[in-house]
């Protein structure tokens, strides 16, 4: 995202400071969304095969 495209194109004031103030917040909730998927799939790879055998030898 370019910011500094919105800050040209965005009126200064309340109005303008708000439609950044989302769009930033915006990027940074699709980033929390991109990281927190690529968690559960590293969480999930790395849980194969875990539980299926149980030594009742021991």
């Amino acid at each position: 995202m370019n910011i500094s495209s919105l800050s040209v194109s965005m009126p200064l004031g309340s109005t303008g400071s708000t439609a950044i103030d989302l769009a930033l917040m915006s990027k940074v909730l699709d980033t929390a969304q991109e990281s927190g998927d690529a968690l559960v799939q590293m969480m999930e790879a790395a849980a194969t095969g875990l539980g299926q055998n149980i030594d009742i030898m021991a």
